[in-house]
């Protein structure tokens, strides 16, 4: 049986197949890999990661807190830490650490898998609305809840597709900040035109889109010890109630978008009619489109770069944690110029 009989307005369900689950990466073929390779002219690299411990506490996302690193243990509850192995073996002469991590998967630098959001949508067609993900994968069936008995977490859509499928391609800068500032702003497809225009940036087929805003450099500033007040008052996001925005990333055909603030949207979005999506860019991209999203960056290196040298454009390297059953991970990009 299929999953769906009907698709929401607007969307690509099935277009790169019935059984598609990364969306339009799809549409980064060898032909575009090979473009992005020559984008590199120096050979300089970016860092496009905050270091992942930051912003420090939890005052973006109240369910999300920093890492925490520590040691394994050997019999006897030793810590694995400078830990030489001539106490086990007095002729051995090695010395050991390893380590664990707790990771909140969306704490800083990272990727949504195409199972970060779905939606009440009626894909049978029956009048009833089940909750459903991209390409129509089911809750229940695909993607589970932590009282399934297989345990929980995305058996389909989960962020190790993304990581198989290779994300390397031609990244391309718009620089929201160096035309609006840090203020806080809603930027729709006016602006964005605007922006596009002025700094005479082409976004093509393909393309992995980064939205410079600054909000990240200002993670980076506040050093662990973030400003609340500021960081939720500051910087540009894209409106996502503005429509032709929303068409803007459909007909340009751009395969990845990313930005270097909190959700790459204003969050809150403005006050929706009727039922409507809370995160209009997130429906739009991750349940509609099949279009990974990119947050919390660190995009103002790079950005600081191409404007001295007068371009947009630069290879990208940036792929997931292959972690099966994820619904997203830690990104640790890298862009070469």
């Amino acid at each position: 049986m299929p999953r769906w009989v009907k698709r929401p307005e607007g969307s690509n369900w099935g277009e790169f197949g019935d059984e598609d689950q990364i969306g339009r990466l799809n549409l980064v073929t060898p032909e575009k890999i090979l473009a992005a390779a020559a984008e590199v002219k120096t050979g300089e690299r970016f860092c496009l990661s905050l270091p992942l411990d930051l912003p420090g506490g939890n005052i973006l996302n109240p369910r999300r807190y920093p890492p925490t690193l520590s040691p394994t243990f050997r019999s006897g509850n030793r810590p694995n830490m400078n830990y030489n192995l001539s106490q086990d073996n007095p002729s051995m002469i090695d010395v050991i650490c390893d380590d664990v991590v707790v990771l909140h998967t969306q704490y800083s630098s990272q990727w949504d898998s195409l199972a970060h959001v779905g939606q009440e949508f009626d894909a049978d067609g029956d009048g009833v609305a089940e909750i459903v993900y991209y390409n129509g994968y089911r809750a229940g069936e695909h993607i589970h809840s932590p009282d399934d008995p297989n345990g929980s977490g995305a058996e389909c859509l989960g962020i190790e597709n993304m990581a198989a499928a290779g994300v390397q391609g031609r990244g391309v800068m718009i620089d929201l900040e160096g035309a609006f500032g840090r203020d806080s702003k809603m930027v729709g497809y006016d602006d964005l035109m605007q922006v596009l225009e002025t700094d005479n940036v082409v976004v093509e087929e393909g393309d992995m889109v980064c939205l410079h805003t600054g909000f990240a450099q200002q993670i980076m500033e506040m050093n662990g010890v973030p400003d609340k007040e500021k960081l939720h008052h500051s910087c540009c996001a894209l409106d996502g109630r503005d429509p032709k925005l929303l068409n803007w990333i459909t007909d340009t055909g751009l395969s990845l978008l990313i930005a270097d603030n909190y959700a790459v949207e204003a969050h809150p979005s403005r006050e929706g009619h009727g039922n409507c999506a809370f995160l209009p860019i997130h429906e739009h991209c991750l349940f509609k489109l099949g279009i990974h999203l990119g947050e919390l960056w660190h995009l103002t290196p790079l950005n600081s770069w191409l404007k001295t040298n007068n371009r947009s454009r630069f290879l990208l390297t940036a792929p997931p944690l292959r972690l099966p059953g994820a619904v997203g991970s830690p990104a640790n990009p890298v862009a070469t110029v």
